[in-house]
């Protein structure tokens, strides 16, 4: 009777309801009845089979690679296969983070020669931040790539890893394939092995599930494929944000400066590899990425938002703050300097301000560190060293 109704229900859960109904005998009696009566059903093995040009399967994995020197890294890769053609393309990735997943799939889009149907993920979190039942939350920058490059996003369902071919298991593939038979001097010479090894899996040695080497059938599947409506270098990927009450944006760990009158204002800021794009409804800013010290300052931003502070020290105290902005450096320098002219420096941070507007916060910071090996504590002195040619500069700070 209870098999009757709840065929699954676990065994041990059958001998406690048995016990509240009398039965006053061991376990081993209950556990072979259920067996014997219990109908297990195993459904047959369905593997998911792609159409030419239908979709694509991704996923992350990492390995610890030792060099032959002894020492050892733990490398992050992302992987991605044609499922028709079985066309794989594998990138080194600096981590798993949603910017490393777009820009590893578009080289894989690069690599297949455009875009599937559809794309197959195993849930990863760069992808959907939550699922229950069919509901999906989507990453939203992920999301908008999908829709630039107008391709399907598929996730597979949890504790059913046989859909949509993962039953193959591409990340075991990867590393059982190339990571742990093969030897490496460093890492130059991993990914010199790498791009060998994507050669040979791509276009010499014949794949098990087709027969062929996936060259044999690309042709056919990039018929089908779509081309990037984007090219994958100029792709930004795109963030909100919101400027805070100094007139900064902070993204990543850098800042980026933005006109006074954009304070408090949403905005959508744009990632390139080597650019930041930050725009309002009235404003387009860039800025280099990766800008020295973590902070870049655009000088009409700087004096525009000196222009806005009102108080003769509020002024003076904005001043100061741009210049420690420099580094460790100009707070090294702006300490000795409060201490050698303690009721004379405010004109000395002022004229520092303008020479760093004009110069910007590279050449100030290596002026400041001169300054400071020879113990000089003025603006009067750090302004001769700003005149010297980069190179000059450079090679007396080192």
């Amino acid at each position: 009777m209870i098999l009757s109704e709840t065929g699954d229900l676990p065994t041990v859960e059958i001998l406690r309801r048995l016990r509240e109904q009398g039965y006053t005998g061991g376990k081993n009696p209950v556990y072979q009845m259920v067996r014997h009566l219990r109908q297990v059903v195993t459904p047959p093995m369905v593997r998911f089979e792609g159409l030419a040009g239908e979709f694509c399967q991704n996923d992350f994995g990492h390995v610890r690679v030792r060099y032959d020197d002894g020492t050892e890294e733990l490398l992050h890769f992302f992987t991605s296969r044609l499922k028709w053609s079985r066309w794989v393309h594998v990138e080194l990735v600096p981590n798993e983070q949603v910017e490393a997943l777009v820009r590893a799939l578009l080289a894989a889009f690069d690599s297949f020669g455009g875009v599937p149907l559809s794309c197959v993920f195993d849930n990863p979190k760069t992808v959907v931040i939550s699922r229950q039942g069919g509901a999906i939350q989507w990453n939203a920058t992920f999301s908008q790539v999908a829709i630039d490059y107008r391709f399907g996003p598929e996730l597979c369902t949890p504790r059913r890893g046989q859909e949509k071919g993962s039953v193959e298991n591409l990340v075991g593939f990867v590393k059982n394939g190339f990571f742990k038979i093969r030897r490496f001097h460093d890492r130059a010479d991993l990914d010199t092995q790498l791009a060998e090894w994507h050669h040979e899996v791509n276009e010499v040695r014949p794949c098990r599930a087709t027969g062929v080497p996936p060259s044999t059938r690309i042709a056919e599947e990039r018929r089908r494929l779509r081309s990037l409506s984007i090219p994958s270098a100029e792709y930004a990927l795109r963030f909100p944000v919101r400027v805070g009450p100094t007139g900064w944006v902070a993204f990543q760990g850098v800042r980026y400066s933005m006109p006074a009158e954009t304070i408090g204002v949403p905005a959508t800021l744009f990632l390139y590899r080597d650019e930041v794009r930050l725009m309002t409804d009235r404003h387009d800013v860039r800025h280099p990425r990766h800008p020295h010290n973590g902070v870049s300052t655009l000088p009409k931003h700087a004096t525009g938002a000196l222009a806005a502070v009102s108080g003769r020290r509020a002024m003076l105290y904005y001043q100061r703050q741009r210049l420690l902005e420099v580094g460790p450096s100009a707070e090294a320098f702006l300490t000795e300097l409060v201490h050698a002219r303690p009721h004379t420096w405010a004109s000395d941070v002022r004229r520092l301000f303008e020479l760093l507007l004009v110069h910007g916060p590279e050449r100030m910071a290596g002026a400041f560190q001169q300054a400071l090996d020879r113990g000089w504590h003025g603006a009067e002195l750090v302004e001769p060293l700003l005149t010297r040619p980069w190179g000059m500069l450079e090679e007396a700070r080192t």
